[in-house]
């Protein structure tokens, strides 16, 4: 039996270390897909929307009738005696006789049901129940809607450091070819040492910008994983590419996009702060207001020297009331019309953020639209820029192999390059993270 558990849980292991190295591969659009299911603060979300279902229905039972019953056993360990004038059972006038009026034992069972005929802040807690889903399924969309973006900017800064490891080992291997090739000549006495020594300066730098740029790749992994909702040790493959993306992401058509703040999430959310405020009043006001309430119940009891109310001799004695309950609130020394300024005083606040959220969204759009058409012109610069860097590094290579420039111009044309390089795929990923966020503000999920 041992040596089998031993067994099971061997392959138990093994099963899980297969698992966990089994490589995930996302195209951008599958990882956002994979991440609005399974990315936690989107699970969170959902699960608030469930818990505002449940509350809603709360609410609405509370009006609904209620039935309870309860069973009430007594047992006098040393009963409890009245005293009667003695006079009744022909005593002296001033005496007193000890009388036990209830057996030693007794039991009842009873079941109630109660029923709100009208209470106002019943009404309104219905209406802010249904305010309350709005908030958790508008709090839902926002939510996606970040994550989104999330997996966008997580997704493209994998690719960056991609391409830049890529381009960093190419230029690593063309140095270190370099510096063979004049270390050399220099041996021969056919070059200067500052020569040799220009180029070892560029290659410590090229050195180093690699190996924090591996480092970068792997936490860029990581922050993707995470964004995704999975073991942020995962082993994560990307199937796009920065440069399609880039080209994907290009669109004029959302620089003419419809900006009616009305339409975006943030303006909803603004919107049920000033529903929800509202309801305050209304909740404040009702204090005012009379309660109604009716109750029926009917119930059973028996008695006896000894517990035998289990025994077909055992006589019960039934009962049944029937109530109505009115509550009529008169006078409260000002502190419900406090209340009820307050809660107005609340109202006019949430108004004015409503219109400082419509007037911030406009900017926000206007800036967001700005900010992407020039990574757009920007982009076409930088390509621009990174194919003249190419050509004069080409050249001043050529001249200083033959002898016509310097080592110094030759280092001064590969960091120009270099810094043409990154600064061109840093433009690929603004047009990708500027398109995304004017995505979020302008609430489009699906674009």
């Amino acid at each position: 039996m041992r040596n089998k558990l031993i067994i099971l849980f061997s392959l138990y292991l093994s099963f899980t270390a297969f698992a966990q190295e089994v490589p995930v591969s996302f195209s951008l659009q599958e990882a956002i897909d994979y991440a609005l299911t399974h990315n936690r603060t989107v699970k969170n979300a959902a699960r608030d929307i469930e818990i505002a279902e449940e509350q809603k229905w709360e609410t609405t039972a509370t009006g609904l009738p209620q039935i309870s019953a309860a069973v009430d056993y007594q047992n006098w360990i040393k009963q409890q005696v009245s005293l009667l004038p003695g006079e009744i059972v022909g005593g002296t006038p001033g005496t007193f006789i000890p009388v036990e009026f209830s057996p030693k034992q007794n039991i009842g069972a009873t079941a109630t049901l109660n029923q709100l005929l009208f209470d106002g802040s019943y009404i309104v807690g219905l209406q802010a129940a249904k305010v309350y889903l709005q908030i958790s399924e508008n709090s839902k969309i926002k939510t996606d809607l970040e994550v989104r973006k999330a997996v966008i900017n997580a997704y493209g800064n994998v690719l960056l450091t991609n391409e830049s490891l890529n381009i960093l080992e190419s230029n690593k291997a063309i140095l270190e070819s370099n510096l063979n090739e004049i270390q050399k000549t220099y041996e021969n006495g056919l070059e200067e040492e500052e020569s040799v020594e220009q180029i070892k300066i560029t290659l410590s730098g090229l050195i180093s910008d690699l190996n924090n740029v591996k480092r970068l790749n792997v936490l860029s992994y990581q922050m993707l994983n995470i964004t995704l909702g999975i073991d942020l040790n995962t082993d994560t493959t990307l199937t796009d590419n920065l440069e399609i993306l880039a080209l994907q992401y290009t669109s004029l058509e959302a620089l003419a996009a419809d900006e009616n703040v009305e339409n975006t999430i943030d303006y909803l959310i603004a919107q049920n702060d000033v529903e929800s405020k509202d309801l305050f009043v209304k909740l404040a006001m009702s204090d005012g207001l009379p309660t109604l309430s009716a109750f029926v119940n009917g119930g059973y009891s028996a008695y006896g020297e000894e517990f035998g109310f289990f025994k077909d001799s055992q006589k019960w004695y039934g009962s049944s009331l029937f109530g109505v309950n009115l509550s009529i609130p008169i006078f409260s020394s000002l502190g419900r019309s406090a209340a009820t300024q307050q809660a107005r005083i609340d109202l006019d606040k949430a108004n004015e953020s409503l219109v400082d959220t419509e007037q911030q969204l406009k900017f926000q759009i206007a800036t967001a639209k700005s900010e992407y058409q020039y990574a757009i012109e920007d982009y076409s610069n930088k390509k621009e820029n990174l194919n003249l860097a190419e050509r004069i590094e080409r050249k001043n290579q050529t001249k200083f192999f033959e002898g016509i420039s310097s080592s110094f111009d030759l280092r001064q044309a590969q960091t120009q390059l270099y810094s043409a390089q990154q600064e061109y795929l840093q433009s690929m990923l603004d047009i990708i993270n500027k398109k995304a966020e004017l995505d979020a503000i302008l609430s489009n999920l699906n674009n």
